[in-house]
């Protein structure tokens, strides 16, 4: 963890004012964990190595040695990796001193000693680098992102059915429109994030470790009858990740863009749902829940401000523009490989370390909402004339000509329509008593379809 001063003198807000937030993403995209990560496949490569019978001149090692090695990667340091970047002075190549570190590291085990002149062997550092950093996102996926993500939509689910009861007046173009109900509306914010969730979950990550230029040139070199395709399809997936059998020398990043883009879709679905709740606390709709000590405006005591809502919209745009230049930038290449996706890379932390600040502030801001009952009624008391949509409907039902218009001619632009108003309309009406009825006992707090319902099921 950075000091307090190094919080204060950080760069960027992510490793500075909003460090112990995104804390979480550091074990998987800090400078350490990329290292952390090089060792962790390094090793897994040695192994696979030394494991298999048909390589003669790759001697096998003994349970105990498997796992000092794998001790070695699980135990890897902040200090190790001070050791390797140290030596990358020398190297001036960041996997070279991964490789040279690992050959001291293991040069005094007895058992190991033999195979360290075939650490990093056939491999070319993008054979390293892909799978390190696949690791790496796939980690954070699972671990960070995932369950926020779910948090937000097990909590906007259980508010949509809290509130699926409650009316509330619709707005469409900003203007009174046919009335809903609040927990339906919070239902639809569900059943996008869901459907994201799906792809989310769904979307894997490739690796590729097939030499220079994706051929296996130098492994067949050695071991021209040795099957390799194989052996590389084994370590891929005994590490969790799908096996990509066409690369150049770099793994192309399609599945990384992937999941970058389901990411960007969750975020521009939570944006609108900060705007909306944002605007829905500017009506009245919603108070929100103070915290003693808390300020609000430095000049004016009464301000409640919605920052949550704000600082999690404005945070996602950030990661959203982040992930955007990944997504379009890493799965294009020129010819066999160039080198700007090295740099590109090491930003995926900054991204989602973006994303998760504003899941943390979209939680914040849920938990602080208070619903305001006696305004969301007064503003449906207020627009009877919403009732002319189903009074014109059961018009048109039993055959009365023009009955679009003459809602329109009695509701639209006049303002103010009130109850005995739409009532006497309704009672002058050439239509069934029972539709009538109907008719007359509708309110604009009753008129909300299966508004309740819909919210209602959302957990199911």
């Amino acid at each position: 963890m950075p000091s307090n001063s190094s919080a204060l003198t950080a760069i960027s807000p992510i490793d500075g004012r909003y460090q112990q937030k995104t804390q979480p993403l550091a074990q998987f995209f800090s400078e350490y964990a990329l290292i952390k990560y090089r060792v962790t496949v390094e090793i897994e490569w040695l192994k696979s190595l030394s494991e298999s019978t048909g390589l003669k001149e790759i001697q096998s090692i003994s349970q105990s040695s498997i796992q000092k090695l794998n001790t070695l990667a699980q135990n890897f340091s902040v200090d190790d990796a001070l050791a390797v970047k140290k030596i990358e002075q020398t190297t001036n190549h960041d996997v070279k001193a991964v490789e040279y570190w690992l050959r001291q590291a293991l040069k005094l085990e007895e058992d190991i000693a033999p195979i360290t002149p075939f650490i990093h062997f056939a491999c070319t550092s993008e054979d390293i680098n892909n799978i390190s950093y696949a690791l790496m996102l796939k980690g954070a996926k699972n671990e960070v992102l995932l369950p926020k993500i779910t948090s937000i939509i097990s909590t906007l689910a259980a508010l949509s059915v809290e509130y699926a009861e409650v009316p509330m007046l619709s707005r469409t173009h900003g203007q009174p429109a046919s009335p809903t109900t609040l927990g339906k509306e919070l239902a639809n914010v569900v059943y996008r994030l869901e459907r994201q969730m799906t792809c989310l979950t769904g979307t894997t990550l490739q690796g590729k470790m097939n030499g220079a230029v994706g051929n296996f040139n130098a492994h067949l070199s050695a071991y021209p009858d040795y099957d390799w395709e194989g052996h590389s399809q084994n370590v891929i997936k005994g590490l969790g990740l799908d096996p990509i059998p066409y690369t150049t020398q770099i793994e192309p990043h399609d599945g990384i863009a992937e999941l970058f883009d389901c990411l960007m879709r969750i975020n521009t679905i939570l944006i609108d749902l900060n705007r909306d709740l944002w605007g829905y606390i500017s009506i009245g709709y919603f108070k929100q829940k103070v915290k003693a000590g808390e300020v609000g405006s430095s000049t004016m005591p009464h301000k409640v401000n919605p920052i949550d809502f704000e600082n999690s919209e404005g945070n996602l745009g950030l990661s959203n523009a982040v992930l955007d230049h990944l997504s379009r930038k890493l799965p294009i290449s020129r010819w066999q490989r160039d080198l700007t996706d090295s740099t590109v890379l090491r930003n995926m932390g900054v991204g989602l370390g973006y994303g998760l600040l504003a899941y943390e502030s979209c939680l914040k801001g849920l938990s602080k909402l208070d619903i305001n009952l006696d305004k969301l009624n007064q503003d449906l008391e207020q627009c009877w004339d919403v009732l002319a949509e189903p009074v014109q409907t059961v018009m048109k039902k039993y055959g009365i000509e023009n009955a679009y218009e003459q809602l329109k001619d009695l509701t639209r632009g006049q303002g103010g329509i009130t109850k005995p108003d739409l009532h006497r309309f309704i009672a002058s009406l050439n239509i069934p008593d029972d539709a009538k009825k109907r008719l007359l006992d509708l309110t604009p707090q009753s008129y909300t379809g299966i508004a309740q319902k819909l919210a209602q099921n959302i957990k199911k």
